[in-house]
């Protein structure tokens, strides 16, 4: 049932499903990869936006990332690279604040991975405020400046904006790549075209295949 579900919201956001026999190598709309109706505003010039819907907790966001970031690493220049926590009820929503929290504080990049760490490795649920002010307090970060900024007005500002740009991307599941504002990929729909069965990290070698091809598109897009 879920994955029926999954078919037909791929259907509903493009239309229609290309034929049989795409892959990573050769990736078709509708497959591979969805086509937004009406294409996202970005603010990237002349690169190409590239932005990653993701939770703390989702384990599949947690293995994905690694590989992204190696990804983002190697595309250099040639992109603009952002990230969305997504929403999705009372149990989250502690940690799309942390994230946002972090990113205020310019702490992101030093932070990221080691919040993935505590989630999947030490299994720290953070789903509630105060485990947030722990964790971050253990980790290393000033307690009444991190509490601050997590209550602040300008995170809340930046939760809406991400709940807002859940639902023009119409993002119901994750991790899922965003590409030019207008292409949407993940590990899940970079192998829809395959019948064989293989392993999450090839799914998600075949995801960047498909995120190069996007990233090609989206910048032919812009001439």
């Amino acid at each position: 049932m879920r994955l029926l579900r999954r078919l037909l919201i791929a259907c509903a956001l493009l239309g229609f499903v290309s034929a049989a026999g795409a892959s990573p190598n050769a990736p078709a709309a509708g497959v591979e990869y969805l086509v937004l109706p009406a294409a996202q505003p970005t603010d990237a010039g002349d690169k190409v936006e590239v932005t990653e819907f993701f939770a703390y907790y989702c384990p599949h966001c947690n293995a994905f990332e690694p590989v992204l970031a190696a990804w983002v690493k190697k595309q250099g220049a040639n992109i603009v690279f952002k990230r969305v926590h997504i929403t999705r009820d009372m149990n989250v929503l502690p940690q799309q604040r942390l994230f946002y929290t972090l990113e205020a504080l310019g702490l992101l990049e030093q932070y990221h991975a080691k919040v993935f760490a505590a989630m999947h490795e030490s299994r720290l649920p953070l789903n509630t405020d105060e485990a947030v002010f722990d964790w971050a307090s253990k980790a290393g970060i000033d307690r009444a400046r991190f509490i601050d900024t997590y209550r602040s007005y300008g995170v809340q500002a930046r939760m809406y904006q991400a709940n807002a740009k859940m639902q023009a991307y119409g993002i119901n599941q994750w991790p899922m790549v965003a590409v030019g504002g207008r292409y949407l990929t993940s590990p899940y729909h970079a192998h829809l075209g395959q019948t064989e069965q293989v392993a999450e990290s090839q799914m998600q070698q075949e995801a960047l295949q498909v995120m190069d091809y996007l990233v090609a598109r989206a910048k032919a897009d812009k001439k």
